[in-house]
C-alpha cells in the first residue's frame, strides 16, 4: 500500500485527501485489466471513462475560475501509480485545453470544454515541431492572415494524442515580429482539409504520437486564441502551470516502484533470511524512500505556492520537474536492480516503470532547459530583477 501520509503535510486541504480518496476508488475499479494492445482503443476508453467519472472537470475551466494545481498532481500522482496510460490519457485532457481554459474565447470555450471534461472529445498540445523542440521561438510553422482566415503550413511531431484527437491547440507563425514575438496560438479540429497525419511515432512505453502535416490548411480568423503574436507567452503559461504535474506523474511512478521493491524484498529470501535483512538493501531502501519524499515536497510546494496566489511559478515547477523525474529514474532503477532478473522480464511492474519513466525527463522541457531555467531564475533573484 502506497504510503499516504503525505496527504497531512500543510500543502493539502481536507478536499484534496477527499479527492485521493475518491481517485484511489476509482483507479482500483477501473484500472485492473485495462488492455494495453491497441493504445488508442485504450486512451479513447480512459478519456470517456474519466469524464463520466467526473474526474475530467478538474483538467479545465469553463468560467475562468482557476484551476486547483494541486487536484491536478493528486489525480496524475494517483493514476500514474496505477497505470501509466491512464495518466497519459488524463494529462492530455488538461494541456491539450489550457490555452483554452486559459486565454480562450467565450465561444471557443462553450464549443470544446464542456465536451473535453466530459470525456466525449480529446485534446492534443501542437508545440513540438521537427527542427525545434526546447527552442520554441524558432518554430517555423506558418499561419498566413487571408481575409477571414488563417491558412496553415508546416509540420508539428512527437505530439501526443496526434491521430486520436478531437482538437489540438496548435502554435504557429503569424510574423507580428521576429522570434518569440512573432507566433500565435490557434484551436483547430481534426479533419479539416490540409490536415493530415503524416507518421505514427512508437516509443519504448507505447502511447498515441504523431507527426502532423498541414498543407495550406485553411481556418477561420476566429480560431486565434488571445491574440495575435502572443502564442509564446500562452505556450509557457501552460507549460509552466501543468510542469509541476509532469513532477507529480514521476512522483506516482516512483511510489509504485518503492511499493513493489518494498514487497520483494520482504518476501524473497537469501540464505535463509528475506532481503530486507542485507544492510545493502536497506541503503537502497532509505534511499529510495528519501528520494520520494523530496520529490513529493518539491510537488506540493510548487501547486500549492500556484494556488495560493503566485502569478507564476516558473522555478518552483521547474525544480519539481527537474528532482521528481531525475529522481524517480533512480528509484525505478533500484527497484529494478532489487528485482534481479525479474526485474528485466518483459511485463513485470517495474519493467514497465523503467519504460514509462525515461520520457518524463524529455516532454514539456527537458532536464537540461529545467537547469536553465532554475540557473536563470535564481541569478535574476540575486540580482534583483
Amino acid at each position: 500500500m502506497a504510503d499516504r501520509s503525505f496527504l497531512d503535510w500543510p500543502f493539502l486541504e481536507p478536499r484534496h485527501k477527499a479527492l485521493a480518496d475518491e481517485v484511489e476508488a476509482w483507479a482500483q475499479t477501473a484500472l485492473p485489466g485495462l488492455d494495453h494492445a491497441n493504445t488508442d482503443a485504450a486512451c479513447h476508453r480512459l478519456v470517456a471513462d474519466l469524464g463520466a467519472a467526473g474526474l475530467l472537470r478538474h483538467t479545465a475551466s469553463e468560467d475562468g475560475t482557476p484551476l486547483d494545481l494541486r487536484a491536478l498532481c493528486l489525480i496524475r500522482e494517483t493514476l500514474a501509480r496505477h497505470d501509466g496510460l491512464a495518466d497519459f490519457a488524463f494529462a492530455m485532457q488538461g494541456l491539450g485545453t489550457g490555452a483554452l481554459s486559459l486565454f480562450g474565447t467565450p465561444a471557443q470555450k462553450a464549443e470544446w470544454l464542456p465536451r473535453t471534461r466530459a470525456g466525449q472529445a480529446i485534446s492534443a498540445f501542437a508545440l513540438t515541431e521537427p527542427a525545434s523542440g526546447s527552442d520554441v521561438a524558432n518554430s517555423t510553422m506558418t499561419a498566413r492572415r487571408d481575409g477571414d482566415d488563417y491558412i496553415l503550413n508546416g509540420e508539428k511531431t512527437w505530439i501526443s494524442n496526434g491521430g486520436i484527437a478531437d482538437l489540438y491547440t496548435l502554435f504557429a507563425r503569424t510574423g507580428e515580429a521576429p522570434g518569440a514575438k512573432g507566433l500565435s496560438s490557434f484551436v483547430v479540429p481534426a479533419g479539416l482539409p490540409g490536415f493530415e497525419i503524416a507518421e505514427r511515432l512508437n516509443t519504448i512505453a507505447p502511447h498515441p504520437l504523431a507527426t502532423l502535416r498541414f498543407t495550406d490548411c485553411r481556418i477561420p480568423a476566429d480560431a486565434l486564441i488571445g491574440e495575435p503574436g502572443a502564442g509564446f507567452r500562452i505556450a509557457m503559461t501552460v507549460l509552466d502551470q501543468f510542469r509541476a504535474t509532469v513532477a507529480a506523474a514521476a512522483l506516482g511512478f516512483a511510489r509504485r516502484a518503492l511499493d513493489e521493491a518494498l514487497a520483494r524484498v520482504t518476501t524473497r529470501h537469501v540464505q535463509g533470511a528475506p532481503l530486507a535483512d542485507l544492510q545493502m538493501v536497506q541503503g537502497h531502501i532509505a534511499d529510495m524512500a528519501l528520494d520520494v519524499d523530496a520529490a513529493a515536497l518539491l510537488v506540493y510546494r510548487a501547486a500549492w505556492t500556484r494556488d495560493t496566489g503566485a502569478p507564476r511559478v516558473t522555478r518552483e515547477a521547474a525544480m519539481a520537474k527537474l528532482f521528481a523525474t531525475e529522481q524517480a529514474q533512480k528509484v525505478i532503477d533500484r527497484a529494478v536492480q532489487l528485482h534481479g532478473g525479474d526485474g528485466v522480464r518483459s511485463g513485470e511492474t517495474v519493467e514497465r516503470l523503467y519504460r514509462e519513466i525515461r520520457a518524463l525527463r524529455i516532454y514539456e522541457g527537458a532536464s537540461d532547459v529545467q537547469r536553465v531555467v532554475i540557473a536563470r531564475q535564481t541569478l535574476t533573484a540575486f540580482q534583483g530583477g
